[in-house]
């Protein structure tokens, strides 16, 4: 009897040369959890027939469904279904019915179709059709023996995904095998290491149900709550009394939860006091300015920025004093409060952020190494600057996105004090 879990099975080469971000897999596997169902394994394979009818035989010995994405086109290297065919020494049946739908999409722009796309209406005996509301190519579910389901998607994101919502998941609700219902959120924290963190919440860490797990990345902890329950709402309700422990414990370093970011925080805590923001960027070359105006709706707050890279520009565009940048140099306390002063006073905002600093890999000194920063956040109780020391070892990228987050960070807890 085979295991009541699920599998992945993700088709193409260009995955396995990293040619292509296998998103699919990731986004299967969220609404796995969502759906209950237990995800044991998941497993790439190249545009081989013999590799793919392999890793199909062996799954079929460990798990109730398989679900797999790509390899579905015209193309000779589409070897998905009659990979699955062969794997089971099942014939292909055209399916005319199948064949017209294709046909009716692909000359709907007024192009001949080519003959090789009639190949995406020959499905393996008694497998029914997984309809591609998007695409031209069709998927299946199939049970070539008992107790073991096959679901075949596309490997395009979207089509896959509008498949898998109209179709694919309300079959797997009724015969996948669900356990119960899971429900994740993910609360995000700045200014604190995971090592601290795991410290403060180390005996949550241990529990059952929920279960919460950190995770790191560059200058962001993450902590994922996870909860099982009957019914969606019975696992949110889990969920609730947990977020709340986590942040009674760890105060302020929790700055949003799920999709935020810490550049949507700061502008939805300056829209809601009616203030705005400018900005000037030295070692960030635009980093600031990036983070803000990707979040929808920045405009309403974000008045814009200068790229003070040479001190010429500090001094034409931020009014940097010609004495301060030799006293003091561009990457030092006074410089940054006097940029972040200029663009407050050039853009008639509320607050401002300005960053200078060292990003390397060269120009760094005894005195100023590579990966010194300072930071400068004026308001209106003031201008307050800091130090950041990011060290040598972890690259321009880094640190440069490093501080980007402390910057947005400094000035989230700022516009909290006011408050």
């Amino acid at each position: 009897m085979a295991e009541a879990g699920v599998e992945i099975l993700c088709v193409g080469t260009e995955l396995l040369l990293g040619d292509i971000l296998n998103g699919n897999a990731r986004w299967i596997a969220e609404r796995l959890a969502a759906l209950g169902l237990p995800h044991y394994r998941q497993t790439v394979v190249g545009d081989n027939r013999q590799r793919l009818a392999a890793a199909v035989r062996e799954a079929s010995g460990r798990c109730r469904v398989l679900i797999t994405t790509g390899g579905l086109g015209p193309t000779p290297d589409d070897l998905t279904t009659e990979s699955l065919a062969a794997a089971f020494e099942t014939p292909m049946q055209e399916r005319p019915e199948l064949w017209e739908e294709i046909n009716a999409k692909l000359s709907a722009g007024g192009r001949a179709v080519a003959p090789s796309n009639r190949r995406q209406a020959f499905l393996p005996r008694g497998a029914d059709v997984l309809p591609n509301p998007l695409g031209s190519a069709p998927g299946m579910i199939w049970s070539p023996m008992s107790d073991f389901t096959v679901i075949t998607f596309p490997g395009v994101p979207s089509e896959m995904q509008a498949m898998f919502e109209a179709t694919a998941e309300p079959w797997l609700r009724h015969h996948g095998g669900a356990t119960g219902v899971f429900m994740s959120r993910l609360l995000r924290f700045s200014g604190i290491s995971e090592s601290n963190l795991a410290e403060q919440v180390a005996d949550l860490l241990e529990g059952g149900n929920p279960t919460v797990a950190p995770y790191a990345s560059p200058g962001d902890v993450r902590l994922r709550l996870t909860a099982c329950g009957s019914s969606a709402e019975a696992a949110e309700a889990l969920l609730d009394p947990m977020e709340a422990e986590l942040c009674r414990r760890t105060g302020q370093h929790c700055y949003g939860r799920d999709d935020d970011s810490l550049a949507s925080v700061v502008l939805s805590l300056l829209q809601r006091s009616g203030q705005t923001l400018a900005v000037a960027e030295s070692c960030t070359g635009g980093g600031l300015g990036a983070a803000l105006t990707a979040v929808p709706g920045s405009s309403a707050v974000f008045a814009g920025g200068v790229i003070a890279y040479s001190n010429a520009v500090k001094q034409q565009l931020l009014d940097v004093p010609a004495e301060l940048l030799e006293r003091h140099g561009a990457v030092s306390d006074p410089v940054a409060v006097a940029m972040a002063e200029g663009v407050q006073r050039r853009l008639a905002t509320d607050w401002s952020i300005a960053v200078s600093g060292i990003a390397g890999p060269g120009g760094g000194t005894d005195e100023k190494p590579v990966g010194l920063v300072h930071l400068a956040v004026c308001g209106p109780d003031g201008c307050v600057a800091t130090v950041e020391r990011f060290g040598d070892r972890r690259g321009r990228g880094a640190v440069q996105q490093l501080t980007v987050i402390r910057a947005l960070d400094r000035l989230r807890q700022r516009l909290l004090a006011q408050s």
